[in-house]
């Protein structure tokens, strides 16, 4: 009996040593893991000493641009932010960013290649051309060509002979999908690596068998924030872009959304000045950014409103922008 008591002890003692190195062990891995995640994740001081933020700040700036024109319809450049005014649903915003600099513009050129285009293509080709070529080294500029269906022809590019080599061997056949084109011109131009965005359509004939609705390219356009231009070739007093017709007033509507302008000449022998025209406009754009005061990201139309001060001495000038804009989204 007296040798049984040693063993007993000498097992309790080693069973008491396994359960210390036991929670020794357990003690110092969840102390390794600890200090794995603190490596991983620093606190907001380690992360502030790192240059790292743990705040996200974001801010939503409305950009605007404007287009200034006298009774002539000759463009005025040279105003300062103090001679504008900016509303959005009647309030007054306060004017944050203001520049009157020619700015890289992603472009899109939506050109139409149906059947009723075959006498005129080629000077239209002509036209779009010499629109293309008055870009700055920073302009980005894609096709996208419409018939029976619309065909992006070339992906952006800062080269114009690329587009003109593509144009070149393009005929003039099938029917008319204006508002597909304009639709997928709009989605592409999401692609594009300006902030200041544009589109020029040129057309001879109102949308016959496009997939998609003239609601859904309204609904569009107004997403959107790229300026459209539209030309509607007027070949006779029956023409879809005749005065009072309902394609016209399509294109009046679209582009006047955007702050662009919508030209119907009745010759083919206008749409190399006219093109010339946009050109010229959007290298002597205002740009005019504010922050919303109205915090809400209800997703709602809010309608803007651009005044203007000019300075004495100047004639009654004209303002041109776009109308409104979604509000984001929270």
């Amino acid at each position: 009996m007296r040798r049984s008591k040693p063993q007993t002890s000498n097992a309790s003692l080693k069973r008491q040593t396994l359960s210390f190195l036991l929670c020794l062990f357990i003690f110092l891995t969840g102390r390794l893991l600890f200090l794995g995640q603190e490596t991983e994740n620093p606190a907001p001081a380690q992360a502030a000493k790192s240059g790292q933020s743990s705040i996200k700040i974001e801010v939503d700036l409305v950009l605007v641009n404007a287009t200034v024109t006298d009774p002539s319809n000759r463009f005025v450049t040279g105003l300062e932010k103090d001679h504008f005014q900016l509303f959005e649903d009647k309030v007054e915003q306060k004017i944050t960013q203001f520049s009157n600099e020619d700015i890289a513009t992603s472009i899109g050129l939506l050109f139409d290649v149906s059947s009723s285009m075959g006498d005129k293509i080629g000077r239209a080709k002509d036209a779009a051309i010499a629109f293309l070529k008055t870009s700055n080294p920073e302009d980005e500029f894609f096709l996208l060509t419409f018939a029976d269906k619309p065909s992006l022809d070339e992906e952006f590019t800062s080269d114009v002979a690329d587009i003109q080599n593509r144009l070149a061997y393009k005929g003039a056949k099938g029917s008319t999908t204006l508002y597909d084109a304009v639709y997928l011109g709009l989605e592409k131009m999401k692609q594009g690596h300006n902030p200041k965005r544009a589109i020029l359509l040129i057309t001879d004939g109102e949308d016959t068998r496009s997939r998609y609705s003239l609601v859904n390219v309204r609904n569009a356009v107004k997403e959107s924030d790229v300026q459209i231009y539209a030309i509607g070739i007027v070949n006779s007093y029956y023409s879809d872009f005749a005065q009072g017709r309902s394609g016209r007033a399509v294109l009046e509507e679209m582009t006047e959304i955007t702050g662009g302008k919508a030209y119907f000449p009745n010759s083919v022998y206008e749409l190399e000045d006219i093109c010339t025209k946009i050109a010229i406009e959007l290298k002597n754009q205002y740009v005019l950014g504010y922050a919303s005061t109205n915090p809400a990201k209800d997703g709602r139309w809010r309608k803007i409103k651009v005044k203007l001060n000019a300075p004495k001495g100047l004639p009654a000038l004209s303002v041109r922008s776009k109308t409104g804009y979604f509000a984001p989204t929270g």
